[in-house]
């Protein structure tokens, strides 16, 4: 049995005890601990649990039935609940806050703020760290199998000169340029977002819609042309409009915007003076 520190491990129960729970954790690892407060109701030796596995206090290997906001491998946004003369300590949703020692500080972090860290295992102490270097743990550069407009998660990390750098599929870094931000967005942000194009140099452009579906359009056409007929037939909203508030009113990129207000006039449904308006048509 190979068990996992710092990711979640699914394990059977050997015993119960006045504190808790044993679970097998196999010849290398033993019994492991989860404490009472964390013990299912109505569970039975023999019964297998899902449970995270860190280090406590006196750095012996315990169970959790939590799920922490983070895991080990894993890209993460988190507040600093408080700092000593060794370093940071976050909170990750665990009864034991997450170091970051001051080497691993792009700057030295202060408590109640939040920072984009980076999760995995001191080789030396064998504990569970963080690191605000995350470059160092990014891959590079992005490989060929993504193609242009394959979905993607994202993690928004800062905003630059250029647009938003995000960490793409907990791997990769991408940047979405400024002319693609329809909304707002913050460091810390969990969304969805589409390959624009890896470059040569295996840098990803990134967009937050794609707009290049048939179905998307056509969708957004019938939103808008209901949204007009809902609304005395007009909407002040047109092609050049400010693209957050495109975004807030109708929760679409204005690049899909344009093409459904494009698809409505061809049609002739609307006419485009002084915003949208109704034909006699539609």
């Amino acid at each position: 049995m190979n068990i996992e520190l710092g990711k979640m491990n699914h394990l059977r129960v050997v015993k119960h005890v006045d504190f808790g729970v044993y679970l097998d954790g196999g010849e290398e690892a033993g019994e492991i601990l989860l404490p009472s407060r964390y013990v299912p109701e109505n569970c039975q030796p023999d019964d297998e649990l899902d449970v995270f596995l860190y280090l406590d206090q006196e750095e012996r290997l315990i169970a959790t039935t939590l799920t922490p906001k983070a895991q080990v491998g894993d890209f993460a946004y988190l507040k600093v609940a408080w700092v000593n003369q060794f370093g940071a300590f976050l909170d990750w949703g665990l009864m034991k806050d997450l170091f970051v020692p001051f080497r691993e500080q792009k700057m030295r972090m202060q408590q109640d703020k939040s920072y984009i860290v980076y999760v995995h295992i001191d080789e030396d102490s064998y504990r569970i760290v963080a690191s605000a270097k995350i470059d160092r743990y990014l891959q590079t550069p992005a490989p060929d199998t993504y193609q242009n407009n394959d979905e993607v998660d994202l993690l928004i990390v800062q905003k630059t000169d250029l647009g938003f750098k995000a960490i793409v599929d907990n791997q990769y870094m991408g940047l979405i340029y400024d002319s693609e931000v329809f909304r707002p967005l913050h460091t810390g942000d969990k969304v969805k977002g589409y390959i624009k194009q890896v470059r040569e140099d295996g840098k990803i452009d990134l967009v937050l819609q794609t707009g290049n579906s048939a179905e998307q359009v056509a969708d957004f056409s019938e939103q808008l042309l209901n949204y007009l007929k809902e609304n005395n037939g007009h909407s002040d909203l047109n092609d050049k409009s400010d693209a957050q508030l495109i975004y807030q009113t109708f929760g679409v990129s204005k690049k899909i915007f344009k093409k459904g207000v494009g698809d409505l006039y061809k049609r002739h449904l609307i006419t485009l003076e002084n915003g949208l308006t109704l034909t006699h048509k539609a």
